[in-house]
């Protein structure tokens, strides 16, 4: 009877140790439960490339772009694409029993338990029995792998998360994700990134070598040439390391991450790329994208910081509009690299001045042979008097529109424009698409022809592009595929010929530029430069039969250039880029458009010698000399223009009258003041206007505009 409470004693025990054990057991499941892990569908589904990437007309790269700056990944690579030297290096160096375990390989935990014993409890540092499937949990939950927790309960989580995953996804799923998923050296995650900025290779490119390389780099991204090479010669099981060790250091060297972004359009990346993963293809043309860099990366180079640090070229195609080249700037010693050259807006200096002449040769007001005065000037404007001057503060005499232009002369163009209108030339330069002149005419005034206005280098090609394509006018493409869209005739062809023909001709550009000067190819090629106030802008824009080069050079920061001019800064640019895009296929000149017609003229009184001359039809003449006053256009010669006119609050306000004088026989004349009938031309008018602008517009008999001035009363 004694021994009847002694085994209920003994039962008691084992009962509370039995309920202990459970306890223990339900608090260790509790402790160690680990998070739940996604489907495979999912993590591809959520799966975003930090860049986007932006690529050429056939597919090449040109740059890309950061859009996710936490890590920096490429889009998932199927494990289907990933060398298989790879594959079997990762799993031999990581998991070898990888395919035959459920997520946990006991055999390591056994192993790696021992050695724990044996070494007194230090433990060792390596990933031990961490089996590729734990990897995995720990990088698809960070909260598995916290930096410096090793415990038991961290490694439970871990043995736990890796058999889920392997019970809801097949091995070859699991690998997958792995490799895309693993963080790699520097910012790069996963196979996609690695390949590509740690050995300058597509994932399924990879060699022997490559692979030791990538499985020597999972214990330790950040390792050194040194202790790299040692776990990769170990991977490899390699008896000779020398060629691995070499491997090793270019790898940590770094010098590969340019095929990982080659930056050739960074600009236009940050313009066109917006989402992460996205992929544009444009317009551009990477050899000659290429070309342009090189191009204006020598010249400023050659120039040197201290006289200009920036610069930008846009190259088009005549006939589609589409950008093939690019560049908003090329580094080198730029103090504000990350502006975009190529789409700032600058002033434009003399680069304006052939819209200018177009529109006044489409009237039939000027033509290429018309003389026009290159001696001192003063015009009254809002401001006062404006007085302008030449690039070198000399005066020619009387020259004909042609050398005007051709040698960028600046007072016979402020004369041009008297004749013609600001309002009128602010007008055309907007259908021309320079929409930064979003001001009137009386804004910019008669220094409007000197290129007062602030334009971008696309706007700047594109316009000089019409004339290329005979006056017609369309918008730009930066990717492929879309079609002419708002073509519109803006300038006549017959205008258009004529400029385009006086920009071509070296000869008479000669006295300003020199006769051997970079504007002057071995072909038939268009060009204007330009060099805005204070030296701090400065041009070249021309067109072939095929393409428009654009390219402007200065400092972003509005700071002067130094001893920059047209043909020294942008010019150069120019040509080299001109040359590389008629590589063995020179431009040819354009052929004569209806409305225009030949003729050889004499210029007596001037500088120039006879020559073979283009004409609008109905305007040529074989001799341009100065005509007796009678015969001469009538015209307003007051008010001026652009006048502005003050009324005096003390003065009674019929006294106040503008008296309105016309040159020229004028009998059968009549004045138009703001649309209505003003009164005859020689009846010796006053006028008594209101506060406002006003448009004076002088009419023949037959009810034709002869002139027109545009004045302002205050």
């Amino acid at each position: 009877m004694a021994s009847l409470p002694r085994k209920c004693r003994w039962f008691d025990a084992l009962a509370w140790l039995a309920l202990a054990a459970l306890i223990l057991v339900t608090v260790a499941h509790l402790l160690t439960h680990p998070p739940a892990m996604p489907a495979y569908e999912s993590v591809r589904a959520h799966w975003q490339p930090s860049e986007a990437w932006l690529y050429d007309r056939d597919g090449r790269l040109l740059d890309s772009e950061r859009v996710n700056f936490e890590r920096r990944r490429l889009a998932w690579v199927p494990l289907k694409d990933i060398s298989p030297a790879v594959r079997d290096a990762v799993v031999q160096s990581e998991d070898r029993r990888f395919w035959s375990h459920g997520g946990v390989d006991w055999l390591a935990v056994a192993s790696a338990v021992r050695a724990r014993l044996m070494r007194g409890g230090t433990g060792d540092r390596s990933r031990g029995a961490s089996t590729l499937a734990m990897q995995l949990a720990a990088f698809l939950d960070p909260g598995l792998a916290q930096p410096g927790k090793r415990d038991w309960r961290t490694k439970l989580r871990q043995m736990r998360a890796g058999q889920a995953l392997a019970s809801a996804w097949t091995h070859d799923q699991m690998l997958e994700a792995y490799f895309n998923l693993v963080p790699l050296r520097g910012e790069a995650q996963g196979i996609g990134a690695g390949a590509r900025s740690l050995f300058g290779k597509r994932p399924a490119d990879m060699t022997r070598t490559d692979a030791a390389l990538f499985a020597g780099l999972l214990p330790n991204p950040a390792a050194g040439a040194e202790a790299l090479g040692r776990r990769a010669c170990r991977a490899a099981k390699a008896k000779d390391c020398t060629a691995i060790r070499a491997a090793a250091a270019t790898l940590v060297s770094g010098e590969r991450a340019a095929q990982f972004d080659p930056a050739l359009a960074p600009h236009l990346a940050v313009r066109l790329l917006d989402k992460p993963g996205k992929r544009v293809t444009t317009t551009i043309d990477r050899r000659i994208q290429t070309a342009a860099i090189v191009a204006l990366r020598r010249q400023l180079a050659g120039l040197g910081s201290d006289r200009v640090r920036d610069g930008a070229v846009v190259v088009l195609d005549n006939a589609t509009g589409d950008v093939i080249a690019y560049v908003g700037g090329v580094g080198l010693k730029s103090t504000a690299a990350a502006v975009d050259g190529a789409n700032a807006r600058r002033q434009a200096g003399s680069t304006l001045k052939p819209h200018l002449y177009a529109q006044v040769i489409e009237h039939g007001w000027l033509t290429a042979a018309s003389i026009l005065d290159d001696s001192p000037v003063q015009l009254d404007t809002a401001s006062g008097l404006y007085v302008p001057k030449n690039y070198d503060r000399s005066f020619k005499g009387p020259v004909s529109v042609r050398n005007a232009l051709a040698s960028s002369l600046n007072v016979p163009a402020v004369r041009t424009l008297v004749i013609d209108d600001v309002q009128e030339f602010r007008d055309r330069l907007w259908a021309l698409g320079y929409h930064g002149l979003v001001e009137d005419g009386e804004y910019y005034g008669f220094s409007l022809a000197l290129g007062s206005a602030e334009v971008s280098l696309v706007e700047q090609a594109n316009a000089f592009r019409a004339f290329a394509n005979a006056g017609r006018w369309s918008p730009v493409h930066f990717t492929p595929g879309k079609a002419l869209q708002d073509e519109r005739q803006v300038v006549s062809p017959a205008a258009a010929f004529i400029v385009g023909d006086i920009l071509a001709d070296a000869t008479a550009r000669a006295d300003a530029f020199g006769a051997d000067s970079a504007l002057r190819l071995p072909f038939w090629a268009a060009a204007k430069t330009g060099t805005s106030k204070g030296m701090r802008d400065n041009w070249c824009i021309g067109w072939s039969d095929r393409f428009t080069v654009a390219v402007w050079v200065g400092n972003l920061e509005g700071d002067s250039m130094r001893a920059v001019s047209g043909t020294s800064g942008a010019a150069p640019v120019w040509r080299d880029v001109m040359l590389a895009l008629h590589a063995g296929h020179p431009g040819k000149p354009p052929a004569m458009p209806d409305g225009v017609e030949a003729r050889q003229i004499s210029l007596p009184g001037t500088r120039e010698p006879p020559r073979r001359e283009y004409f609008l039809r109905g305007t040529a003449q074989t001799e341009m000399a100065a005509a007796p006053q009678v015969a001469r256009r009538p015209r307003i010669t007051s008010p001026l223009s652009g006048s502005v006119y003050a009324l005096d609050p003390d003065i009674p306000i019929d006294r106040q009258r503008l008296a309105v004088t016309v040159s020229g026989a004028v009998a059968g004349y009549r004045l138009i003041l703001d649309k209505k009938p003003a009164g005859d031309a020689d009846a010796g008018l006053q006028l008594l206007p209101r506060p406002g602008i006003h448009i004076l517009t002088l009419v023949d008999p037959g009810g034709r505009t002869i002139d027109r001035v545009r004045f302002t009363v205050r």
